[in-house]
């Protein structure tokens, strides 16, 4: 592995461990096992190397739950797929790296003061919204774009609010029948 690949990994473990704005350069450095005059050199400053790491960080998290929706749902009806979704979704946030990089999502969300990493959070929240529409809604991908967005950015805010939820209390949190349940009473009432 070279100075960049190690800088980016350091930089992972950094944000996972200290998150954003409590990492400092030398802290990646030390992590990586490089120069601190390596980060220059190779991304021109540590919160560029950081936005790095955080897209890498993300990349791997995506990886780790198509692996774990690999297998897909096990419901034998659109209810129970719906729930066992979620469940395996949920499941992810148990380990402690997964909640520490959605912690320094919310951590550079809340502080607004990267906006190049906020637009590119940005931009992959929306590239995202296709298969979150696909995943918890059963939207084909290649329904109307209208509707995949829009499907997609309900279920995008419902996940980012379990997220929240179970950061805060993961005893708390909702469960997968607990959404389903309330989203299938909620339908009823809409049709009023």
């Amino acid at each position: 592995m070279g100075n960049r690949e190690a800088l980016v990994e350091g930089a992972k473990a950094c944000l996972l461990e200290k998150g954003y704005n409590r990492t400092t350069a030398r802290d990646i450095a030390t992590a990586a096992g490089v120069s601190l005059a390596a980060i220059g050199y190779h991304f021109g400053s540590k919160e560029a190397l950081l936005n790095e790491a955080m897209r890498a960080a993300l990349d791997d998290w995506g990886a780790d739950v198509a692996k774990t929706m690999g297998a897909g749902p096990s419901g034998a009806n659109a209810y129970e797929r719906f729930v066992d979704t979620w469940r395996l979704s949920i499941s992810t946030l148990s380990a402690q790296s997964v909640k520490a990089l959605w912690a320094t999502q919310f951590e550079v969300l809340s502080l607004g003061t990267q906006p190049e990493l906020l637009a590119e959070l940005s931009k992959l929240q929306g590239e995202a919204r296709e298969g979150v529409a696909n995943l918890f809604g059963g939207v084909d991908p290649d329904a109307d774009p209208d509707t995949v967005q829009r499907i997609g950015s309900v279920f995008q805010a419902l996940l980012l609010g379990v997220v929240a939820l179970y950061l805060f209390d993961p005893e708390k949190a909702p469960t997968g029948e607990d959404i389903a349940y309330a989203i299938t009473v909620m339908a009823e009432r809409l049709k009023d």
